[in-house]
């Protein structure tokens, strides 16, 4: 019963679907929680999706608030995303040096209370975002859309509602955020909204500075884990397995996975690494008969929190959890032998 009060309550201020309100109501509704004292902080989790949203949001509360700052909790290691911050001279600030409580309003976007330790204390007005929806917070106005690829796509829809004109620099990020989150348009989780939204913004988007931030993703200090990945890979029924051992940041799991991706017969990838006290394993396939995200928490999630996409899922357990003898190192054959669990 208390589920589908809180729910009948949502859906009484925004959408959960495409279909439910207007862009214009939508927009009525969230220009109607902001007043022309209220100094906001826009909170993500930076990737180019919610850097691109946040620049949207700013952009829309420009002349109807005091002020408008976007804080970050993670530590951006990406170099794509470095560079889109500094190319597009985003302006962002860490989390933890922000004084969150004199701000008046919070909004968070592409992301949910639920999703980072940092976000549990806080209480946020408006909370737009493309993720399935959890539970455990409330917000005054709540724009959850998960059959959209991208939030940027979403925030595109609000400027049009508003009719503002798009400068080079934020079409660029909403782009950027468009493309990166349906995977070239590959996710099937999208609507034709998607499509419309990164048509509209098309023509403006700097789309060679696009691809400067599409081709900075590796440090040449990073290559050394590309030699590692092809003496470790083995495979075994289809799937290619290889541990890249204690890694300098997760991303380069992501990027050995991708590249593995690409080798005939390799009909599932699991690359794994350790980073920060954790074992972090980065799962791909075709999306053929199989799911990445459910194979993910059938194996993984007994030890840590797993899940992700048909195509795509990632897993990070700690190490203390994991079913190792004491003294023994984790290994490519020790990831095998988990997944055939």
């Amino acid at each position: 019963m208390k589920r589908a009060k809180r729910l009948e309550k949502i859906e009484g201020v925004v959408t959960r679907s495409a279909s439910r309100n207007s862009a214009q109501a939508r927009l009525h509704g969230l220009h109607e929680i902001f007043n022309r004292n209220d100094e906001v902080l826009i909170v993500i989790v930076a990737d180019p999706d919610s850097l691109s949203s946040a620049m949207a949001m700013k952009r829309l509360l420009s002349y109807r608030v005091g002020s408008v700052v976007i804080g970050y909790p993670n530590e951006i290691r990406r170099l794509s995303n470095m560079t889109m911050v500094e190319r597009l001279d985003i302006p962002i600030e860490r989390l933890h040096t922000l004084p969150v409580n004199d701000y008046s309003k919070l909004v968070m976007l592409d992301s949910q209370p639920t999703h980072h330790p940092s976000f549990e204390k806080l209480k946020f007005d408006v909370i737009i975002d493309h993720h399935p929806v959890t539970e455990g917070w409330e917000a005054d106005f709540i724009d959850i859309r998960p059959e959209y690829g991208a939030v940027a796509s979403m925030m595109v829809e609000y400027l049009r509602a508003a009719n503002i004109k798009l400068s080079v620099a934020l079409a660029t990020a909403l782009y950027y955020g468009i493309k990166v989150d349906t995977h070239n348009f590959e996710k099937k989780n999208m609507l034709l909204g998607d499509g419309i939204s990164f048509r509209y913004v098309f023509n403006t988007a700097n789309r060679n500075l696009v691809r400067k931030f599409d081709l900075t993703e590796l440090r040449r200090s990073e290559l050394k884990y590309f030699k590692i990945a092809l003496n470790e890979v083995k495979l075994s029924k289809g799937k290619a397995f290889a541990h890249l051992g204690r890694v300098s940041t997760p991303d380069v799991l992501v990027i050995v996975a991708d590249f593995l991706k690409r080798v005939d017969h390799f009909d599932w990838v699991l690359v794994s690494g350790i980073h920060g006290g954790k074992l972090v394993v980065i799962l791909r396939c075709d999306g053929y008969r199989k799911h990445a995200g459910n194979f993910a928490q059938k194996v993984f999630s007994p030890y840590g929190s797993a899940g992700g996409h048909r195509e795509a899922a990632r897993a990070e357990m700690p190490l203390k959890n994991l079913p190792l003898r004491e003294g023994v190192a984790f290994t490519t054959t020790t990831l095998m032998r988990l997944a055939d669990q």
